[in-house]
């Protein structure tokens, strides 16, 4: 069963209204050579959905959305539309607000009663093709050839499939439920589900000779490790299994003071909600400056609104141990040194300056590993490996983009299968 908590986590973006979508997309101009449709990537039509939201046709709105990208209700309340479509919006050049284009895209999805069927059987295709991971990158590449007839078996180690979209990204911005009325959409259209974990229910080996091709889109791994005493202590959750269990958990309870160990974004959705979750107090430690923060600037400062307080130069040195439980971690304080191969300056403990900060739960979020460090040898192209039976997209190749980013792998990954087929 999955826990309703509408009232407290509310939409970070509400829907708009009629009334509202249609004054916002007669602001659109239409432009003919889009730069944000080019700042999609994948390139949505975004004056030809807007337009036909201006002119009632919702359904068509809707199609020219789900054409381009099949997971693009969740991509409208997810996508950081700042630094994609609606930063490259030529709105800004006058100085003036851009299109509301991720509310105008979930308003058409929402409202435009439009779902994929399955294409009648014509006997062009018999290929089969496997997707290994449920998530965003292989639900894209799984539609992509249903539309061509393939045959497509998605597989996935998690009784609800979805990947990041149901259990990893934060409820105010998508809900379980509405993530699983994507994966129902592309069910519908055909696609097998197999709740089996490859390598353990059933091997690479045996998809081998039931599949003429597979596609890789399992994510990242694990989240990196602290590496310092304490961290295996009861109160001790990383970030990613702290968002999964309060989206799916009903009775999940949060600590009432809370440490978060990190600066990136999912740091950021994993403090929001501890503070919906009833947290009395949230404290964001970060071992690099205000400056360093990975996290996207708006998502930062729509933590500091939520009540999360923000504490820098900061390192982690252990997890308090007391009765068995994690109750506190001590920190050292850092300063910055030259730059790593990254460009970021490395953080240089400061001798001498420990510190203690008392707690009931401490959820660090460095980061995820990588599943498979041969994923390197990929051709972003087509999506295809040094095998030519095996393609791959998403998080295991990029690193962790967006999940935007993941379905267009997925549908590049897809078109690469169906043009190695025709060859």
């Amino acid at each position: 069963m999955i826990p309703q908590n509408r009232e407290r986590f509310p939409d970070l973006h509400p829907s708009l209204d009629s009334q509202s979508a249609l004054a916002e997309a007669n602001r659109c101009l239409y432009c003919f050579d889009a730069p944000c449709t080019a700042a999609c990537p994948t390139h949505i039509d975004v004056p030809r959905f807007i337009k036909k939201i201006a002119s009632g046709n919702l359904r068509g709105s809707a199609a020219t959305i789900l054409d381009a990208n099949v997971l693009g209700l969740s991509c409208s309340r997810v996508c950081p539309v700042e630094v994609l479509c609606e930063g490259s919006c030529v709105m800004l050049r006058y100085n003036k607000k851009p299109i509301e284009i991720g509310r105008l895209q979930r308003f058409a999805m929402e409202h435009g009663g439009v779902s994929l069927k399955a294409p009648l059987p014509d006997g062009r295709s018999s290929i089969r093709v496997a997707c290994v991971g449920g998530g965003p990158a292989s639900l894209a590449c799984a539609a992509e050839l249903r539309k061509q007839g393939t045959s497509v078996t998605i597989f996935d180690n998690r009784p609800l499939p979805g990947g990041l979209n149901t259990y990893g990204v934060a409820e105010y911005k998508l809900r379980p439920e509405d993530s699983l009325k994507e994966v129902e959409m592309i069910r519908a259209m055909g696609v097998e589900f197999r709740c089996e974990e490859v390598g353990a229910s059933i091997t690479l080996e045996q998809i081998e000779k039931e599949f003429d091709y597979t596609f890789i889109g399992v994510g990242l791994g694990a989240m990196e490790r602290l590496g310092i005493p304490g961290e295996d202590l009861p109160g001790v959750i990383d970030a990613l299994q702290f968002i999964a269990r309060y989206k799916t958990t009903p009775d999940f309870r949060v600590g009432k003071r809370v440490i978060i160990i990190g600066g990136g974004n999912t740091a950021i959705d994993a403090a929001n909600a501890a503070v919906r979750l009833g947290a009395a107090e949230v404290h964001l430690f970060y071992r690099r400056s205000e400056r360093e923060m990975p996290a996207f600037p708006l998502e930062y400062e729509h933590s500091k609104v939520e009540g999360v307080q923000f504490h820098w130069t900061s390192q982690p040195v252990a997890i308090i141990d007391r009765d068995g439980c994690a109750a506190g971690v001590r920190f050292i304080r850092t300063r910055l040194g030259d730059p790593d191969a990254k460009g970021r300056r490395r953080p240089e403990p400061i001798p001498d300056t420990e510190f203690e900060v008392g707690c009931d739960m401490v959820v660090p979020a460095l980061g995820q590993s990588r599943l498979m460090a041969w994923m390197n040898v990929v051709d972003r192209a087509t999506g295809r490996t040094d095998n030519p039976k095996y393609y791959a997209g998403g998080d295991c190749v990029n690193g962790g983009r967006e999940v935007v980013d993941a379905v267009a792998d997925g549908k590049r990954a897809a078109l690469g299968i169906l043009g190695a087929c025709r060859g």
